[in-house]
């Protein structure tokens, strides 16, 4: 029977892998082409193929500005044009990226709902096996040390008076 057990949970590991990779595929088809677009820029301007590029840029640009380029002539000598044109792409680029921050953070929120609901099913079936434990224990007259404990052990615990306290708590930190 142990020689069982290891592929049962290598089994449902791998469904459960599975079953993430899909449904983040899934996400990523059900983004419109301007979510796509957006994360596309985003990730080029987080690289640093993107460092390199303006880096050439911008030596070329002032080289060329300052004169020290034979045969090309300046045509912004005194910078104005490459500051207007930076504070332009500064302004899209943090636009792209607050875009591509506000799609993660909606990811980040479903997932902790996932795993909040997980927890709570969690405990509600951990519930359910205190209650069979005390049950059999119970009935075979056999007394554990966490005899005391069952009641309050065997009872769900209620989600919105577990956030009650934690909003109660972090309220009087506050205060102090």
């Amino acid at each position: 029977m142990n020689d069982q057990h290891p592929a049962d949970i290598q089994s449902v590991l791998h469904q459960n892998i599975q079953a993430l990779i899909d449904h983040r595929r899934q996400q990523e088809e059900d983004q419109g082409v301007q979510a796509r677009i957006a994360g596309a820029i985003s990730r080029f301007a987080g690289s640093m193929a993107f460092v390199y590029l303006h880096l050439a840029i911008l030596v070329a640009w002032i080289l060329a500005n300052l004169d020290a380029i034979p045969g090309i002539p300046a045509w912004d000598p005194t910078f104005v044009i490459l500051a207007m044109v930076a504070s332009v792409e500064a302004i899209f680029l943090s636009t792209f990226v607050l875009i591509n921050q506000n799609r993660m953070a909606e990811h980040s929120e479903r997932r902790a709902e996932l795993d909040l609901q997980i927890s709570l099913l969690n405990e509600h079936e951990t519930t359910r096996l205190i209650e069979m434990v005390a049950a059999l224990t119970g009935r075979l007259n056999v007394s554990t040390p966490a005899d005391e404990e069952l009641p309050q052990l065997a009872e769900n615990v209620d989600p919105r008076q577990v956030m009650t306290q934690i909003q109660q708590a972090s309220a009087d930190q506050e205060k102090s």
